[in-house]
């Protein structure tokens, strides 16, 4: 069963009036119905060349692998797109868009092969090449943008943490004032303390006696928050590290900070250029994403057409021409539309049957070739071709 969020596909052989398909297939679904069970657009499969059987085997059997990357390469763009705009649906509806119109009016409203670009004079594994080639390149651009861009976000969010945490993490710059340190002294330094709101009595009582050499009444504090005190506290410097290992063993955390006049300036112009760099970064991956999304989305599309060809030479044979229909069921009318359209091409069970087709393409090989190409024959069947291009969920 197709499912019911996605766009379908589908092919059949070119009998009479093609473009009179979708008005002849609209009519079933309007019957008996106060709305259609689906929207249609008409999708004219190129005449592409055929290659040989077994060109088109491999390819059949390839297809579907590029189709998966394909598919994860315009989610993983779509993704990034929500994750810039904070899955925002308004948003994001903005940028999810083919050529500037949505992704509906790009299939429904007049979809063309772009021959300019991937011109139906090719092979079929060469056009299949270009456009992998195109996607993977893609790929590679929206990695390398999106690490570029989580690095400096990673960055800004540290500085800012820095800033706004609690006393035991955050920038002491603009608390730490010249007159909480022992300046020029040979012998003796201050260090700074985050002491647990639950344990400042215990600093009270402890700090003086945790080492040899701490200055007696040196405690100051400085700050408090919900969770710290901050002290300053003086020590001889050749009890330092001694001091610290103490303090740890008490859950006393003592800060790396050096004092300079500067630093609270120095600590302000790094946060802004941060913040500068991590803005440029967004608008650049907002921006390239948009396109890549309107670039991978065509190329998923254009892949989907080739297996479109690719499974309708295979199923009905020569001459290579097909009718081909874009379908969007509506959610609550999958089975409705599905059954219209097995009616609607009923016609085709005796011509499109796969063993049937299978042993006469063999030349009466029979069994051998239903055997080698078993994978072939193990999708879900239908009396047309189809294939799907999932919903961009907003």
């Amino acid at each position: 069963m197709p499912s019911d969020q996605s766009t379908w596909l589908v092919a059949v052989p070119a009998d009479g009036d093609a473009e009179g398909v979708p008005q002849e297939l609209a009519a079933k679904l309007a019957t008996n119905s106060r709305s259609p069970a689906a929207s249609l657009g008409y999708l004219p499969v190129p005449a592409f060349k055929t290659g040989t059987l077994d060109s088109l085997i491999t390819l059949s059997e390839e297809l579907p692998k590029h189709d998966v990357f394909f598919t994860a390469t315009v989610a993983k763009t779509v993704d990034t797109l929500r994750n810039l705009l904070n899955n925002d649906p308004a948003k994001l509806a903005q940028h999810v868009q083919v050529n500037e119109s949505s992704v509906d009016s790009y299939l429904l409203s007049g979809w063309r092969w772009n021959e300019g670009r991937y011109g139906v004079q090719r092979a079929l594994r060469d056009m299949v090449d270009v456009l992998n080639k195109e996607v993977t390149s893609i790929d590679n651009v929206m990695k390398n943008k999106l690490n570029n861009y989580n690095l400096a976000k990673g960055s800004l969010v540290q500085m800012q943490r820095k800033k706004t945490g609690n006393l035991s993490v955050r920038s002491l710059a603009d608390l730490i004032r010249k007159e909480h340190f022992i300046e020029n002294s040979d012998y003796m330094q201050t260090l700074i303390v985050a002491v647990p709101k639950n344990l400042v009595k215990d600093w009270n009582l402890k700090y003086e006696q945790l080492t040899p050499m701490v200055v007696p009444r040196s405690s100051m504090l400085i700050a408090s928050d919900d969770e710290y005190s901050l002290f300053s506290v003086v020590v001889f410097k050749k009890v330092h590290d001694e001091f610290l290992h103490k303090c740890r063993e008490n859950k006393f955390v003592v800060r790396d900070f050096v004092y300079s006049d500067d630093l609270v300036d120095k600590q302000r112009e790094e946060l802004d250029n941060a913040d500068q760099i991590e803005k440029e970064l967004w608008t650049e991956l907002l921006q390239l994403s948009r396109t890549n999304f309107s670039e991978a989305f065509q190329l998923l599309v254009h892949l989907k057409v080739l297996r479109l060809f690719v499974e309708s030479v295979l199923r009905y044979g020569l001459p290579a021409s097909y009718t081909g229909l874009f379908i969007r069921p509506e959610p609550k009318a999958t089975k409705r539309t599905l059954s219209a359209l097995q009616m609607q091409f009923a016609y085709l069970s005796r011509r499109s049957n796969p063993s049937k087709k299978s042993t006469k393409a063999s030349g009466g090989a029979g069994d051998d070739f239903v055997g080698e190409y078993q994978t072939l024959l193990e999708q879900e069947y239908f009396d047309f071709v189809l294939f799907e291009v999932p919903w961009i969920v907003l």
